[in-house]
C-alpha cells in the first residue's frame, strides 16, 4: 500500500517502527522476486519520501536507520533506483545526512550503504561526485586505521561505485586520489598479515581499477609506480589461494596499465605481396597513424569478449527477415552461352562405355602417363617399400622452375628425378661427435617400444641440427664429400629407412614430386619433413589438457616481469622474414633456430625474449592487414627436458579452444625416423588472453581502440639437437593433397571406381585446381544399365575454402578414402550417386600459410555472389559447374562446403530455412504463403543417428544477412538446392557420443 499510506510526519512513531519491521523481515526472508514486486508497486519512491520526511525534522535514529537499510537493499534490485533518487532531489539529503553523522560510524555505515546504490546510475554518480561526496568518502577511509572497519567497507564500496564515472575518475586523478589509494593499498596489505580484512583491499583494488579505465588514470597510475605496487603485492599473495580475489583483480588491472604499443614489426601488412590482374589493387587499407592515441575510456567502451561466442551473437541480430530474398531465385550470372564450357567437366554423361572391359587398356594408359612414378602397389593400400628415391630439399633449385604447368590432358607429374642415381652422403664427423646421444636415444627408444630398438641401429643420430637434412638432401652432398663409397652407405641407409617406413595413403616420393611443381609467392626451396615423411595418427585418443588453475595470471605477471624487471631480457631479433640476414645464419649459442619458408607454413619474426622464452609473430594473408592464427613452423637446436615458452603475440580472435583444452600439435623427425612418424598434441600452461599490443584500425576492420591477443605454451622437447615442427593443428598442405589424389587413382579398382580428376581451372597464382568425379561403373553395357548411370543424382562436395581449416581437409580426406573403398555402404553409395568433388577450393591460400584469404586478399567464401573470374577463378568456376548443372535439370541433390571450427566442439551443419528463420527473427509466419520442404533436416538428422561426432543440436539453418555470399545460402538460393550445407568440424575434441573426450 505505499502508493495509498505515504510516511507523514504526523505518523505515529511505533506505528511507522512497526510498518519498517514488517517489509524489512519480508524482504530479509523473500527472494529478490519479493523485492522486484516492492519496486513495481512504488516502493523505491515511497522510501525516498519517508526518508525525505524524516530528515526534514529532527532525525529520530530509530526509524532512521531501518529506513536507510530497506532503502539500500531495495536499491539493489532497482535498476532506475538512481534515476528515482534524482526525481526525488534526494541526493544532497543523503550526502547532508552522511555528513552529518561522521562522528556516529553506525549511522553513517548506513548512510554509505544508500550513496552506493545511488551511485550505481553513472549520472547520479556524477552529481554526487560534483557534490563532494569523494571528498567525504577520503575523509572516512584516510589515514589507514583498522577502527570502524564497517565504516571503511562502506566506504570505499561507495567510492568505487562514483569511480564508474569517467568524469569522477578524471576529478580523482586530478587531486591526487590516485596516489593516495595506492598508498593506502600497500598500508592494508602490509599490515593484514592475517589476510582478515581480503574485501578491504579488493575493495581498494576496485577503486583503481575504475579510476585506470581512463587514459589519464593510467597514466598517472604508471607515474605512481603503480606497476611495480601491485607486482609486489601480488607475490606476496601468490602463495595463498584464499587471496585469489585480490590476486584476479591486481592483474586485471597491471594487465590494463601494461604500456601500449604496436607490434615490432615495420608494417602490419603481410610479408608477401601478389600483383593482381587487371585494375584490381593489390595494396591493403592503410594502416592507421602509428600515433594514433587510443581514446579515452577505451577499455571501459570495449566489452569484454572472452567468454563471448561472437559468431553466436553475430547470427541473432543478423537474420534475414525478408522473405523475398530468402526465396528461392534461380538466376545466373553470366551469359548462358558460357555454361557450355563446363560440358567437358561432365564427361560421364555422355560417356558410351562401349569397351567396359578396359582394365587393361586403361592401367596401360596410366602407366604410360606415368613412365617415370615409381608404381604403387595393386592392393588399396599402398607400400612404402615401393619408394626407393628420397628427396627433401631444394636448396640451389626453386620448386617453381621446374617447367610448364600441368595442364589437364597431362595432370600427373613426370618424376625423372627419381631415377636418377642418389648422391646422398653422410657425414662421418658428425657420427663421431656424438656416441653419447647415440646411446641416450637408443634408450629412449628401447623405454618408450622395445620391439622398435633396431629400427634405427644401423644409423647413429649426430649432433649436427642438419643431419636428417643430409640425409635426404640430393643437390649439395657430393660438394660436402664427393667419396663414392660416402654416398653409398648413405644411399643404402636412406633406402633402408624408406623400406620400414609404411604410412597408408602416402609416398615420399610422390609427395616430393608434386611439391616441385608448386608456384608460391616465396618461391619455396625446401620441404617440411612432416609432409614429406607423412604423418601416422596414434592407435589411443588424448584427453584435453587440463588447465591449470591460475595459468593465465602467471603468464600475464611473467610479461609484466618484463616491464619493471628487465635484467634478464635478451630481446634479440633471431628470424624475420622481412629481414633475409636474420634466419639465414646460424643462430647464436644457445638460441633456437626457427625457419617457415616452406609450403604452408606461417612465422614472420622471432624475437628471444629470455633464453628459454620467444615472441613469435605470424604473418597475415597475402595482400591483407589481418587474419593472423595459423602457424607452421621447424624449430632446431633445442635442448631437452627444458620447458621453452613461445608467445604468439598477434592472434586477433576474442577466444580460442587454447583457454578450453586444445593444444598445438609437435612432429619430431627424430622420433619420425625412430619409427614414430606422427603429429602429437603438445604444450603445457596453454592460455589465450588479450595483451598490450594496439591493433591499428586498419588491421581492426576499421575499427579502433582494439587489441591483440596472446597464445602462450610451453614445450619441453623430446631429443637435444632434433629438428621440430609445431603448428596450429594438424598440416595438410596443397601437394599432400594432389599426392593422395594420385595414390588413390592408382589403387582404386578400375572394374568398379569411376574415377576421373580433372583440372578445375588454373588459380591465381598458377596452381591447378583438381576436380574429381567419383561414382560406380555400370553393370554391363545395356541400355538400362547406362541410363542408370546418367541418370544417377549428383552430390557436390567442397572443402578448404579456408586455409587455416586444415581439418577440412583432413575431413576431405577420409571422405575420398571411404568412396573409393569396398566397404559395402561406399559400393551402395557409389551406385546410387555421382559425386563431383572439389577437394581444395583456396590452393593458393593453403600453399602460401594464409589463414582465411585467397592471394586477391579476399575471403573466397564471401564472393559467391559475383565472383570474379580473375580475382577468385576457383569460386567462379565451381559456380559456373553448379549453374551449368542445374541448366540441364541435374542440380545436386546434395551441396556440401567442408570447414573447420575453431569455437566450437563436435561435428555439425548449417543449413538454410526459411521459416525457421522468420521464427527465429519473431517474424509472423503466414504457413499458406510460405512453404517449405523440411527435408534439409533429413541429412543433419541421418548423421545424428550415425556418425559419432556429429551433434544434431549444434546445426542452424538460419540464414543471416552477413552470409548471404557464402556458398551454402547462394547455391540455396540461386540453384534451389535443398540440402545446401556448411560442415563445420571441430579443431579440439568432441563433447558428446562415442569420441566424447574427457579432461
Amino acid at each position: 500500500k505505499f502508493g495509498v499510506f505515504p510516511f507523514q510526519s504526523s505518523c505515529d512513531k511505533d506505528v511507522i517502527l512497526n510498518i519498517l519491521s514488517v517489509l524489512t523481515d519480508l524482504l530479509s526472508l523473500g527472494t529478490g522476486r519479493r523485492i522486484h514486486y516492492v519496486v513495481s508497486k512504488g516502493g523505491s519512491e515511497a522510501l525516498l519520501q519517508a526518508l525525505a520526511t524524516a530528515a526534514g525534522t529532527e532525525p529520530d535514529h530509530g526509524t532512521l536507520l531501518p529506513l536507510l537499510r530497506l532503502l539500500a537493499r531495495v536499491g539493489q534490485r532497482d535498476r532506475k533506483f538512481g534515476l528515482k533518487v534524482q526525481k526525488a532531489e534526494a541526493t544532497d539529503l543523503i550526502l547532508s545526512l552522511a555528513r552529518r553523522h561522521l562522528g556516529h560510524p553506525l549511522h553513517l555505515t548506513h548512510c554509505l550503504w544508500v550513496l552506493r546504490v545511488c551511485a550505481s546510475n553513472v549520472t547520479t554518480g556524477t552529481m554526487l561526485g560534483i557534490n563532494g561526496a569523494m571528498e567525504l568518502l577520503f575523509k572516512v577511509i584516510t589515514p589507514y586505521s583498522k577502527r570502524h572497519v564497517r565504516t571503511v567497507r562502506a566506504a570505499i564500496g561507495a567510492l568505487a561505485a562514483l569511480l564508474k564515472s569517467k568524469s569522477n575518475s578524471r576529478r580523482a586523478v586530478n587531486r591526487g586520489y590516485l596516489g593516495e589509494l595506492l598508498r593506502l593499498y600497500q598500508d592494508w596489505h602490509r599490515n593484514d598479515v592475517s589476510n582478515n580484512y581480503i574485501y578491504i583491499r579488493r575493495g581498494l583494488l576496485l577503486c583503481l581499477k575504475y579510476i585506470t579505465n581512463i587514459q589519464l588514470g593510467r597514466e598517472t597510475f604508471l607515474g605512481s609506480r603503480g606497476m611495480e605496487i601491485l607486482f609486489t603485492s601480488v607475490q606476496d599473495c601468490l602463495s595463498c589461494k584464499n587471496l585469489d580475489p585480490i590476486i584476479t583483480t591486481a592483474t586485471h588491472i597491471l594487465r590494463k596499465c601494461y604500456p601500449k604499443e604496436h607490434l615490432p614489426v615495420v608494417t602490419v601488412r603481410s610479408s608477401y605481396s601478389f600483383p593482381l590482374p587487371g585494375n584490381a589493387s593489390a595494396e591493403p587499407p592503410r594502416e592507421g597513424s602509428e600515433g594514433d592515441s587510443e581514446s579515452e575510456g577505451e577499455e571501459e567502451a570495449e566489452k569484454d569478449w572472452e567468454n563471448e561466442d561472437v559468431e553466436s551473437k553475430e547470427e541473432d541480430c543478423d537474420l534475414e527477415t525478408d522473405v523475398n530474398k530468402l526465396r528461392s531465385r534461380p538466376v545466373l550470372d553470366r551469359p548462358e552461352q558460357e555454361l557450355e564450357k563446363y560440358e567437358a567437366l561432365c564427361a560421364e554423361l555422355s560417356q558410351n562405355f562401349q569397351e567396359l572391359e578396359f582394365e587393361s587398356e586403361e592401367k596401360k594408359s596410366l602407366e604410360d602417363r606415368t613412365e617415370n612414378v615409381p608404381s604403387a602397389p595393386s592392393h588399396f593400400i599402398p607400400s612404402a617399400t615401393s619408394v626407393k628415391h628420397p628427396n627433401c630439399r631444394w636448396r640451389n633449385q626453386s620448386v617453381t622452375e621446374m617447367g610448364p604447368d600441368p595442364g589437364e590432358q597431362d595432370f600427373k607429374v613426370p618424376f625423372q628425378s627419381w631415377r636418377k642415381e642418389e648422391e646422398c652422403i653422410w657425414d662421418k664427423n658428425d657420427e663421431k661427435r656424438d656416441i653419447a646421444e647415440e646411446t641416450q636415444d637408443k634408450d629412449f627408444c628401447e623405454e618408450e617400444d622395445p620391439s622398435r630398438s633396431d629400427l634405427f641401429a644401423f644409423c647413429p643420430l649426430p649432433k649436427d641440427a642438419a643431419w636428417y637434412k643430409k640425409m635426404f638432401y640430393p643437390h649439395c652432398e657430393a660438394s660436402l664429400n664427393p667419396s663414392p663409397e660416402g654416398r653409398l652407405e648413405s644411399s643404402d641407409i636412406v633406402r633402408n629407412l624408406l623400406e620400414k617406413h609404411h604410412i597408408p595413403f602416402h609416398s615420399p616420393c610422390f609427395y616430393a614430386a608434386r611439391a616441385k611443381c608448386v608456384k608460391s609467392i616465396p618461391g619455396y626451396r625446401e620441404l617440411a619433413f612432416p609432409d614429406f615423411w607423412g604423418h601416422q595418427a596414434p592407435p589411443y585418443s588424448k584427453p584435453v589438457l587440463e588447465r591449470k588453475h591460475g595459468v593465465q595470471r602467471d603468464k600475464v605477471l611473467d610479461d609484466v616481469r618484463r616491464l619493471i624487471q628487465p635484467g634478464d631480457v635478451i630481446g634479440r631479433t633471431v628470424f624475420d622474414l622481412d629481414d633475409p640476414s636474420n634466419g639465414s645464419s646460424p643462430a647464436a649459442p644457445g638460441c633456437l633456430t626457427f625457419f617457415s619458408k616452406f609450403e604452408s607454413g606461417n612465422l614472420r619474426k622471432a624475437i628471444q625474449v629470455r633464453e628459454f622464452e620467444y615472441d613469435l609473430i605470424v604473418n597475415a594473408d597475402v595482400n591483407s592487414n589481418q587474419h593472423h592464427q595459423w602457424f607452421y613452423f621447424e624449430v632446431r637446436d633445442m635442448k631437452s627436458a627444458i620447458p621453452y615458452r613461445f608467445n604468439i603475440i598477434n592472434c586477433e580472435k576474442f577466444n580460442s579452444q587454447f583457454n578450453y583444452g586444445m593444444q598445438l600439435v609437435m612432429y619430431s623427425v627424430r622420433e619420425a625416423l625412430l619409427g614414430r612418424p606422427g603429429w602429437i598434441r603438445a604444450g603445457q600452461e596453454i592460455c589465450y588472453y588479450k595483451n598490450h599490443y594496439r591493433r591499428s584500425a586498419a588491421a581492426a576492420g576499421g575499427v579502433r581502440g582494439r587489441f591483440y591477443y596472446t597464445l602462450t605454451f610451453s614445450i619441453k622437447f623430446p631429443h637435444r639437437e632434433d629438428v621440430c615442427y609445431l603448428a596450429y593443428h594438424y598440416p595438410y598442405t596443397y601437394s599432400t593433397m594432389m599426392s593422395h589424389l594420385d595414390i588413390l587413382e592408382q589403387n582404386r579398382n578400375p572394374k568398379k571406381v569411376y574415377w576421373r580428376q580433372q583440372t578445375l581451372c588454373q588459380t591465381l597464382g598458377g596452381n591447378p585446381c583438381p576436380l574429381l568425379t567419383i561414382t560406380a561403373m555400370p553393370e554391363s553395357k545395356n541400355r538400362h544399365d547406362l541410363e542408370q548411370f546418367c541418370s544417377r543424382p549428383y552430390v557436390f562436395l567442397t572443402a578448404r575454402v579456408h586455409p587455416g581449416e586444415s581439418n577440412s581437409s583432413w575431413v576431405m580426406k577420409g571422405t575420398l578414402e571411404f568412396l573409393v573403398s569396398t566397404d559395402p555402404i561406399a559400393e551402395l553409395l557409389r551406385k546410387c550417386f555421382i559425386f563431383k568433388i572439389v577437394p581444395m577450393l583456396n590452393p593458393d591460400g593453403v600453399i602460401n600459410g594464409n589463414l582465411r584469404c585467397s592471394l586477391s586478399g579476399d575471403d573466397l567464401n564471401r564472393q559467391w555472389l559475383t565472383p570474379s573470374s580473375q580475382l577468385h577463378p576457383t569460386i567462379y568456376h565451381a559456380k559456373g559447374l553448379l549453374y551449368y548443372l542445374c541448366s540441364i535439370g541435374r542440380a545436386p541433390l546434395v551441396f556440401c562446403d567442408y570447414h573447420g571450427h575453431s569455437q566450437k566442439k563436435n561435428v555439425f551443419l548449417y543449413g538454410c530455412s526459411i521459416k525457421e528463420t522468420l521464427w527465429q527473427a519473431g517474424c509472423m509466419v503466414d504457413t499458406a504463403v510460405v512453404t517449405e520442404d523440411v527435408g534439409y533436416r533429413t541429412l543433419p538428422k541421418i548423421l545424428d543417428k550415425v556418425a559419432p561426432a556429429f551433434v544434431m543440436n549444434s546445426c542452424s539453418f538460419l540464414v543471416e544477412k552477413s552470409r548471404a555470399s557464402t556458398a551454402r545460402v547462394v547455391v540455396w538460393r540461386e540453384m534451389g538446392v535443398l540440402r545446401s550445407y556448411t560442415m563445420e568440424s571441430t579443431y579440439c575434441s568432441c563433447s558428446h557420443g562415442l569420441y566424447r573426450v574427457s579432461k
